[in-house]
């Protein structure tokens, strides 16, 4: 009987010491999460950062200028190249053969058929309408006109819509003129929608030629 009670006290009196060893982590819990405060946790995705993205198979649009043209095409076609419309504007950002035939395509065929070709025709009609409205993108870039910011990308989706005119009526008019195409959909809407993102990269040309 001695001798058990000498083991388990013995065993007792070891466990007391290790344990004693041993102290508590500075860590917080909450709603069962615990999160240690000697470490910060970093997460990549998702991420605002461009330069995350250039190993993954996957876009980052953002308010870069990929961002701004899909979203024209998804407003327009809903990305569709094949698409014609009731008024038989054509392809992924819904041209006209008016509008085709002044940047130098005369295939309406050829150009339905041509993915390639219909995003060399977006790019040359945003340098046409560019260079129309560099004045009022010099004037009227930041200013508030009915309620909306006024950005370059703002002008020139919406004239891209209704045409540098409609544009300059718009802008010269204080918001006052209501442009908007056969739907009624607005020139102010495409200001406001498509406000803000990167274009300064295309470069304003007077009569660019799609080759």
């Amino acid at each position: 009987m001695l001798k058990k009670w000498i083991f388990y006290s013995s065993l007792t009196l070891i466990i007391a010491y290790l344990s004693s060893g041993f102290k508590p982590s500075d860590s917080q819990n909450h709603n069962g999460f615990q999160s240690s405060n000697q470490k910060e946790m970093s997460y990549l995705f998702p991420s605002q950062e461009e330069q995350d993205y250039t190993n993954l198979n996957v876009p980052f649009t953002g308010k870069f200028f990929i961002g701004f043209k899909e979203a024209v095409a998804f407003k327009e076609s809903q990305g569709k190249y094949h698409k014609v419309n009731s008024l038989g504007y054509m392809g992924k950002y819904q041209f006209g053969v008016e509008t085709l035939a002044t940047i130098g395509i005369h295939d309406s065929v050829a150009f339905l058929s041509s993915p390639k070709l219909q995003e060399k025709a977006f790019i040359a009609l945003l340098s046409k309408n560019k260079w129309e409205l560099k004045d009022e993108i010099e004037k009227y870039s930041g200013k508030i006109i009915s309620g909306v910011k006024i950005t370059e990308s703002g002008i020139l989706a919406a004239a891209h819509l209704g045409g540098a005119g409609s544009v300059k009526r718009f802008l010269n008019s204080n918001g006052a003129k209501k442009c908007k195409d056969n739907y009624g959909t607005s020139v102010k809407s495409y200001m406001k929608a498509f406000g803000g993102y990167e274009t300064h990269g295309i470069i304003a040309e007077n009569n660019p030629k799609v080759k």
